[in-house]
C-alpha cells in the first residue's frame, strides 16, 4: 500500500491495552506507513483497522485466484519484499489486488458506519429517478476513491516502474467502480412497487480478484526507451508471450488500456529460489494441472481414507442430522 509494501500480513486482533483512548495510534506505526500515510490513518480511528482489513482481504484474494498455479501467491518471510522489487506480472497483481482491497473496504466502512470523516452513499446523480426515493446506505466510493488517490500519492512521473506501479493500481480501482450496481427495495400496499428505495453496492470481492486475475492473465508487457531531445524515459509495447505485437509503433508515455503492465518476464517458479519456496510436494489435480505445476517432474500419488458427512436431513425447524461416509480418495503432489 506504501508504493513498497503493498501487502504487510499483520495479526488482525488488537491487545488489550489497544483498546481504549489513542488505540488506532499504535495500529498505524504498526502497519509501516510513509509520513503523510501515518497522519492520514491517525486522524480517523476507523482507518487503521479499515486498512489491516484491507490488508488480509487483499492477501487471502490472492492466495485463492493462485491456488492452482506455480506461483500460489507465497507471501510469508523474503518472498513477497523480493517480488515487489521486480516488474513481474506477479507484481502487476499485487498493486492491483491490494489497492482494490483498500478501496472496497474503506467504502464498506463509511457504509458501516465504522468511519468519523464519512457515512453512507447519497448519490445523487441516480438516472431514472421518477419512481424512485433515495434511501437505504449505499458503499461510499466517491469518498473511498479519494482517500485511496491521497493515500498512495503521487509518484514520479519520470521513473518507469513509478508509474507502471501507479497505472496498476489504478486498474484495481477502476475494476472495483466497473463493479458498483443499484439495488433497490420496492415498498408499496399489497406487494406493488409504488416507490423503491434503491442504494449503490460494491461487488463481491471474489468477482474483484476473479477480474483482475482475468487481467493478470493478458497483462502486456511494455519496454522503456529514451527520447533523445528530453533524455526522459519513454514506454512502448511489446509483444507478451501467446500475444500478437499491435499494429505499428506504439511510442505513448503509458498504453492506454484497462488491461495490467509489467516490465519484465517472470521467473517459471518451479525451483526454489528468492521469489517463491518452488512447487516441491505442491498438491495438484491429476489431468487439470499437475503437469504444469509440477513442471514436467512428474507427480506422487498417496491413497488415504477419509470421514465426511453425507446423506445430512433437516430435523423439526432447525436440527441438521447426517451420517457419516468413509471413502478412498487419492492426493497427488508434485516430485523434487
Amino acid at each position: 500500500l506504501t508504493g513498497k509494501e503493498p501487502l504487510s500480513i499483520l495479526p488482525l486482533t488488537s491487545q488489550p491495552d489497544e483498546r481504549t483512548g489513542k488505540a488506532h495510534y499504535k495500529l498505524c506505526d504498526r502497519l509501516k506507513l510513509e509520513k503523510k500515510q501515518r497522519r492520514m490513518c491517525r486522524r480517523d480511528p476507523g482507518v487503521a483497522e479499515t486498512l489491516i482489513e484491507a490488508i488480509s482481504m487483499s492477501a487471502l484474494e490472492c492466495q485463492y485466484q493462485f491456488r492452482f498455479e506455480r506461483w500460489n501467491c507465497t507471501l510469508e518471510g523474503n518472498y513477497r519484499a523480493q517480488i515487489l522489487k521486480r516488474g513481474f506480472k506477479e507484481t502487476a497483481f499485487l498493486y492491483a489486488i491490494s489497492s482494490a482491497g483498500l478501496t472496497h473496504a474503506m467504502a464498506k466502512a463509511c457504509s458501516a458506519g465504522r468511519m468519523e470523516r464519512c457515512t453512507c452513499d447519497e448519490a445523487p446523480d441516480l438516472e431514472n429517478r421518477k419512481a424512485w426515493q433515495w434511501g437505504g446506505c449505499g458503499d461510499n466510493l466517491k469518498y473511498s476513491n479519494k482517500f485511496v488517490k491521497d493515500f498512495l500519492g503521487k509518484r514520479s512521473n519520470k521513473d518507469l516502474r513509478a508509474r507502471i506501479d501507479l497505472h496498476n493500481s489504478n486498474v484495481g480501482m477502476k475494476v472495483i467502480k466497473a463493479g458498483v450496481e443499484t439495488t433497490c427495495k420496492c415498498h408499496g400496499v399489497s406487494g406493488s412497487c409504488t416507490v423503491q428505495t434503491c442504494w449503490r453496492q460494491l461487488a463481491p470481492f471474489h468477482e474483484i480478484g476473479k477480474q483482475l486475475k482475468q487481467r493478470y492473465e493478458t497483462s502486456v508487457k511494455v519496454a522503456s526507451s529514451t527520447n533523445e531531445a528530453t533524455g526522459e524515459g519513454e514506454i512502448s509495447q511489446t509483444r507478451s508471450q501467446g500475444q500478437q505485437p499491435p499494429p505499428g509503433p506504439r511510442p505513448d508515455l503509458i498504453p492506454r488500456t484497462p488491461d495490467l503492465l509489467h516490465i519484465e518476464d517472470s521467473p517459471s517458479f518451479c525451483r526454489p529460489s528468492k521469489y517463491s519456496a518452488g512447487t516441491l510436494a505442491r498438491k495438484c489435480y491429476k489431468d487439470k494441472n499437475c503437469e504444469a505445476i509440477c513442471c514436467g517432474r512428474g507427480h506422487n500419488t498417496q491413497s488415504r481414507v477419509v470421514t465426511r458427512p453425507c446423506q445430512c436431513q433437516v430435523r423439526w425447524c432447525c436440527y441438521v442430522e447426517c451420517k457419516q461416509c468413509t471413502q478412498r480418495e487419492e492426493v497427488y503432489t508434485c516430485k523434487g
